[in-house]
């Protein structure tokens, strides 16, 4: 597939349970009535912030990089499922997942510093998951984790942690899509509907413009809903009068109250929610039917978005996918470009 961007290439999903979350090593997935929305704005103690701005307060030593370890992300997911945990300890979990590769060597403080939560609340989350206290589940963590310490990051600047960050968010999400099969039920969600709204607010504004962008070129009715205040419910009425089945949501930190409310409205009108979000942690994983978790970075003021993006692509080549006449949408529109000299090359 071409036109204007767009790359041909594979995609699929199919998923189920409410909320249902694309897990393996990329988040940890909230579990049945577990899955409650998170009172916390978003992981690793950013509470108080601007959207999408990094807060400080944390111990340099241990906030120069959050690496991530897949196979450690990995065992930490199988310890939290199946467990009912509170807002503020889905939140110290989001927080170990993240750091997954520090989490053995984390004290208690620390890791109450990093998730923005009380020592206490740590402890009592240790717990809740079966253990006699935090350094029962550190000593435990230790066991199954690889025997060193990922080492500092010598000579690299901020700049270039950063960039390392991302890569890890976006091995993470390779390694989800082991199993493909959320991203394809979603992309015949989204295909099968029409119109398709597509929603995102504040610092979210930018995926769902770039999905809506592309979208429209194979989807034959896309409505961006990229502004809150109350026409945002009239939106939402005009695409369910217009025969919409599904709303595809991006969520990211710091997550909008006015996102909340959209979403259990649009569910309370009958629309399946999809949604793209930061965590199975975020505020608005309560108030969807199918999630899809991308992991953002938070090592630069601002947060970055790669592994939310390239999501939003993957889901796209999932509706193509699943529209039968995308390709001959793509190539109509190649050659209309082609005709009017849109592009220089």
């Amino acid at each position: 597939m071409s036109g204007d961007g767009d790359n041909g290439g594979a995609g699929g999903a199919a998923a189920g349970g409410e909320p249902k979350n694309m897990g393996g090593a990329n988040e940890v997935v909230a579990s049945g009535a577990g899955a409650q929305a998170a009172g916390a704005s978003s992981a690793g103690g950013r509470g108080a912030q601007a959207d999408g701005v990094r807060g400080g307060g944390v111990q340099a030593g241990v906030d120069a990089v959050a690496t991530a370890d897949t196979g450690t992300a990995a065992r930490l997911q199988k310890l939290f499922e199946g467990h009912r945990l509170t807002p503020t300890q889905r939140r110290i979990a989001h927080c170990m997942v993240r750091r997954a590769a520090d989490a053995p060597f984390l004290s208690s403080v620390e890791l109450a510093e990093l998730a923005g939560v009380s020592q206490p609340s740590v402890t009592r989350f240790a717990v809740a998951l079966g253990f006699d206290g935090y350094p029962a589940l550190r000593r435990h963590l230790r066991e199954v984790a690889p025997t060193d310490k990922p080492g500092d990051t010598g000579s690299s600047n901020e700049y270039q942690q950063a960039v390392q960050a991302e890569i890890d968010n976006l091995r993470r999400l390779a390694a989800a899509f082991a199993d493909p099969s959320p991203v394809i039920e979603a992309g015949r969600l989204l295909a099968a509907s029409r119109p398709l709204p597509v929603l995102g607010l504040r610092a979210a504004t930018a995926q769902a413009a770039g999905f809506s962008y592309f979208a429209r070129k194979v989807h034959p009715d896309v409505r961006l809903l990229d502004e809150g205040g109350t026409m945002l419910t009239d939106r939402i009425d005009a695409a369910v009068r217009a025969g919409a089945a599904a709303l595809l949501c991006f969520a990211l930190p710091r997550h909008p109250r006015e996102v909340v409310d959209a979403l259990d409205y649009a569910r309370t009108a009958g629309l399946t929610v999809v949604t793209v979000a930061d965590s199975a942690f975020a505020p608005v994983a309560h108030h969807t039917d199918l999630l899809l978790p991308a992991p953002v970075g938070t090592g630069l003021a601002f947060d970055t978005a790669c592994a939310p993006m390239l999501l939003g692509r993957v889901l796209l080549e999932a509706m193509c996918d699943a529209l039968p006449d995308a390709q001959a949408r793509l190539e109509e529109f190649d050659a209309g470009a082609a005709a009017r000299g849109l592009f220089v090359e």
